[in-house]
């Protein structure tokens, strides 16, 4: 059995190295990081295989604590969860049941530090085909195994949103499609699109100037990506800049912009290509490896920005006195909002890890409201869904600012997916990640 990204590699060989970075995972590494230590030829391949595992790990593991009376060490239980995730619900097995549990037996025997496992996990996972529905039936109690998510999340989730809890959860275990914003001064979307479409590229229209591929692909292969035309990033973000720069009132000198925690730059571009030559764009990040790829992602689209590899909660160290017209503050955060593309990050949050960065998200509001021109607006988002580190916080911010003006706001977009449910009335329509916008306004001085 082999799979079909580029050159034959046994299905063993794929389901050994998944459940090396579902291990890698459990231990904390992101799934990024689990993912390089994988060999350039089965990346592929291993990552379509551990986002599905990851998507299906909560019923994994619910039927794994069926079959066993013990934890495994893990290794083993890394990949018995591997399997038991993949063939569970024969409707999105990438491969049929029997032949998934054959191939995760051969991975045992061909890993030495695993061979003498082989029975044990052969038995479990016979077991498992022939009483799948009734394991399967009996883990449907658990909130854990429905929905793919730790328990406390799902709590999060319901108390934040107790209308919607369901979509967003269902949402979150969908994979996010390929979005791409069009650089609109150098090109309209409808060119971009009829010069796709004449490529056998399928994609349709979401936000003020994204677009939606129908199957992703590689950027190298789409036309126009090289020559920045586009770039990827998905509707929610692309409201950032339209949300910070529309109705800004503009001097003959030009304004001045802080793109606070910028990297990858994905906002930056965009920022740019919203300003004029007059304008003057400040991008700043704590990582100079990071900082590198906002230059870089720049140089693409023929873009400049002053880059500073700098802490934005110290503005002694980088910040030259001068007032912002216009601050964007895309905060840390849990990254809640963005489970789809990042699936891993469910299994890697903690229920602390809420209020740890909402204290770094009020720090970083207090610290930069001040370089803020009377008159001017700062942008507050992160890519969160959960109400600590978007409504809650932003309230608490104007009742302790009395400068402060909250401006018409998108507040909590939870994620959606055309192919869950059409746009609902407080949701933006189309395909988008799950993120909160407040725009706040500087009062002038009487």
């Amino acid at each position: 059995m082999t799979v079909g990204f580029g050159a034959s590699v046994p299905l063993w060989q794929q389901l050994q190295a998944v459940s090396q970075a579902l291990v890698a995972v459990r231990r904390g590494a992101s799934g990024t990081a689990a993912l390089e230590a994988v060999a350039v030829g089965l990346r592929p391949g291993v990552q379509a295989l551990l986002f599905q595992v990851l998507r299906q790990l909560g019923r994994a593991q619910a039927l794994r604590a069926k079959l066993v009376t013990r934890n495994p060490a893990p290794l083993p239980d890394a990949l018995l969860c591997t399997a038991l995730a993949l063939a569970w619900d024969e409707q999105q097995a990438p491969y049929e049941p029997h032949t998934l549990v054959n191939q995760a037996v051969e991975a045992a025997k061909k890993t030495r530090t695993l061979q003498g496992q082989a029975n044990f996990l052969n038995a479990c996972l016979r077991r498992f085909l022939r009483e799948r529905d009734a394991l399967v039936l009996a883990t449907d109690v658990d909130l854990q195994a429905q929905w793919n998510h730790p328990l406390w999340w799902i709590q999060r989730v319901q108390q934040d949103h107790p209308q919607h809890w369901q979509d967003i959860l269902q949402a979150n275990n969908l994979a996010a499609p390929m979005t791409l914003r069009v650089n609109t001064p150098s090109i309209s979307r409808d060119d971009l699109l009829a010069r796709w479409q004449q490529a056998g590229l399928d994609a349709e229209v979401v936000g003020l100037q994204g677009l939606v591929l129908a199957q992703g692909r590689a950027v190298r292969e789409i036309p126009g990506f090289e020559e920045g035309l586009c770039s990827v990033q998905d509707a929610a973000a692309q409201c950032a800049a339209q949300l910070l720069l529309t109705g800004l009132r503009r001097g003959d000198k030009g304004v001045r912009i802080l793109d606070a925690c910028a990297a990858p730059g994905g906002k930056t571009a965009h920022l740019l290509e919203m300003t004029d030559a007059a304008d003057e764009v400040v991008a700043l990040d704590i990582d100079a490896q990071r900082c590198e790829r906002i230059t870089q992602n720049l140089q693409r689209l023929g873009r400049h920005a002053e880059v500073l590899v700098a802490d934005a909660g110290k503005p002694k160290t980088w910040w030259n006195g001068q007032l912002f017209d216009a601050v964007l503050l895309d905060a840390p955060c849990t990254a809640s909002g963005i489970v789809r593309r990042h699936p891993d990050i469910r299994w890697l949050r903690r229920e602390t890890d809420i209020a740890q960065l909402a204290a770094i998200q009020k720090q970083l509001l207090q610290t930069l409201w001040p370089l803020v021109r009377p008159g001017g607006r700062l942008l507050y988002c992160t890519c969160s869904v959960f109400k600590a580190e978007g409504d809650e916080q932003v309230k608490t911010f104007v009742e302790h600012n009395t400068d402060a003006l909250l401006a018409p706001s998108l507040g909590h977009l939870r994620p959606q997916t055309m192919r869950v449910a059409p746009a609902l009335a407080d949701n933006l329509p189309g395909d988008h990640d799950g993120f909160y916008f407040a725009l706040l306004e500087k009062k002038l001085a009487h």
